[in-house]
C-alpha cells in the first residue's frame, strides 16, 4: 500500500495536535483503551470535550504547557493509503527540529490561526517548506470557529500566504488552502456544514487525492552508494561478487554501462538481485545486490553511476544552510561533512550571506556567523571528493550534515547549491 509522509508546521497554539488528534479519531486509528485513556485525562484537566491533542504530545513537558516540542511521527491509514506525520514543533528556537522532521515529506501541513493570521513562523515554514522542495503545501486556516468562519477572514489569510508563495515557491510545487476547525472536526475528513461557501476538498480527501509520485525520484539521475560488498565464503559462490546497497535515485537496469567513482573504472551490470529474487531493472529506494560484467576495484562509499550521466566530484562546496547548534558557524571551523554514507573533513572557507526569512531578503555584507536555527549560504572546502549533486536537481543526492568531530553532534545539514 502507497504510504505518504507529512510535516506539520504552524506557530504556537495553532492546533497542530488537535489537528493530528482529530485525524486519528475520525480515521478508527485509536483503539478503545486510549480512547478511554483520553476521555480521563480529559476529566482530570476540568474539560467537558475530549482533548485530542494529548494524542500526540506525549512528553510530560509538552502536556504540561500545552504545546509541542519533539518531533513525534504518528501512524495511521485509510482503505487508499497509509500515512506518516511528522509533528513538528512551532516554535523559533524548534526551527532545526522542523528541518529534520520535514527532510523526507512529500506533503507539508502549515497551520495559521485565523484569529492571528500569518506570522513570522508562518514565513519561517514556508520557506523551509520550499527550500526542502517538498511538491505540496497544504495550508490549514484553523480555528475558524473562532472567527465565525469568516469567508472574508479566509481571503483575506489566503491573500497574505499567495504573496509569500509567490516570492519562494518553486516551480512545480502545489499550494492549496483549505478553511477548517479541528476542534470541531469541520472540513478534516469531511466537508464542513459550517462553511458552505467553501468549495474545495476536505484535508482527508486533499490528502488522498494527492500522487506521491508528484516528483518522481525514479526520473532523477541514476545514483547507488555501495554500503556492502558481498563475498560469499563458500565453495558454491567461490567467485560472487556483489555490490549491496539502497539506490538513491533513478533506475539501473541489466547490461547498462555503469561508471565507477572515484575511480572512473567502467563496467556494465551483469544481474541485480533482491532477496534472492532476479530484476531486469530496479528504482529509487530499493535495497538490492548489483554485480558486474567485469571485476572492477569498487568498495564501500564508492558511488555506481550511470556512464552518461555523473555527479560532480566536489572539493569545493556551495551550500545553503541550516546551523543547529548552540555555538555559532563561523569561518576557519573544520567539521566532518557526511553525505550518504561517506564523509570527509571540510573546513568552512567563507560565508556568503544570511537569509533573512521574515522579510525573503538576502543580507551579503557584514556577516561573521550564524546563529542557532539561522539559515546561510557557505562555501566550504573537503579534504575528499563527494560525489553531490545539486539539491534542486537531485535532493536524494544534494543534501548532507556537518557534525563536530570533538562532541559527535549534528551542527548543521546543508543542500548543495
Amino acid at each position: 500500500m502507497d504510504i505518504l509522509r507529512i510535516a506539520t508546521a504552524g506557530s504556537v497554539d495553532d492546533g497542530k495536535s488537535t489537528l493530528i488528534g482529530r485525524l486519528l479519531y475520525e480515521t478508527k486509528s485509536i483503539t478503545k483503551d486510549k480512547i478511554e485513556a483520553l476521555e480521563s485525562a480529559s476529566k482530570r484537566k476540568g474539560l467537558d470535550f475530549l482533548d485530542l491533542s494529548l494524542l500526540t504530545d506525549g512528553l510530560i513537558a509538552e502536556r504540561e504547557q500545552g504545546i509541542t516540542i519533539d518531533v513525534a511521527n504518528i501512524y495511521f491509514s485509510t482503505p487508499q493509503r497509509k500515512y506518516i506525520i511528522a509533528d513538528t514543533p512551532g516554535h523559533f528556537e524548534y526551527t532545526r527540529n522542523m528541518v529534520t522532521g520535514a527532510s523526507n515529506t512529500k506533503v507539508s501541513m502549515i497551520l495559521i490561526d485565523a484569529r492571528n493570521g500569518v506570522l513570522e513562523q508562518t514565513f519561517r515554514h514556508f520557506f523551509i517548506a520550499s527550500m526542502l522542495r517538498i511538491p505540496k503545501v497544504i495550508v490549514c486556516v484553523n480555528k475558524m470557529d473562532l472567527v465565525g468562519y469568516s469567508e472574508e477572514r479566509f481571503n483575506a489569510i489566503k491573500s497574505d500566504i499567495q504573496a509569500i508563495a509567490d516570492k519562494v515557491s518553486f516551480d512545480g510545487q502545489e499550494v492549496t488552502f483549505i478553511p477548517m476547525s479541528s476542534l470541531y472536526g469541520q472540513n478534516l475528513s469531511i466537508k464542513s456544514t459550517e462553511m458552505p461557501w467553501f468549495g474545495g476538498n476536505s484535508l482527508l480527501e486533499e490528502l488522498e487525492q494527492f500522487d506521491s509520485q508528484f516528483e518522481i525520484v525514479n526520473l532523477k539521475p541514476a545514483r547507488f552508494p555501495v554500503q556492502f560488498v558481498v563475498r560469499p565464503k563458500t565453495e558454491e559462490f567461490h567467485d560472487y561478487r556483489g555490490y549491496a546497497g539502497k539506490i538513491a535515485s533513478g533506475t539501473f537496469s541489466v547490461g547498462e554501462e555503469i561508471t565507477v567513482l572515484p575511480t572512473g573504472q567502467s563496467s556494465k551490470i551483469a544481474t541485480i538481485e533482491k532477496f534472492g529474487t532476479q530484476l531486469q531493472t530496479a528504482g529509487a529506494k530499493e535495497s538490492v545486490v548489483i554485480t558486474l560484467e567485469t571485476d572492477v576495484d569498487v568498495s564501500r562509499g564508492n558511488m555506481l553511476v550511470k556512464a552518461n550521466n555523473q555527479p560532480n566530484q566536489l572539493k569545493e562546496i556551495t551550500a545553503r544552510i541550516c546551523w543547529m547548534d548552540s555555538q555559532a558557524l563561523v569561518s576557519g571551523r573544520t567539521y566532518i561533512l557526511q553525505h550518504g554514507i561517506n564523509d570527509s573533513k571540510a573546513k568552512i572557507i567563507s560565508l556568503n550571506s544570511k537569509i533573512d526569512v521574515v522579510n525573503q531578503e538576502t543580507i551579503e555584507s557584514g556577516i561573521s556567523e550564524l546563529k542557532l536555527n539561522e539559515i546561510g549560504e557557505i562555501t566550504l572546502k573537503t579534504a575528499k571528493p563527494i560525489f553531490a549533486d545539486k539539491y534542486e536537481d537531485n535532493p536524494a543526492n544534494g543534501a548532507f550534515i556537518l557534525v563536530d568531530d570533538q562532541t559527535n553532534s549534528t551542527v548543521g545539514v546543508g543542500f548543495v547549491l
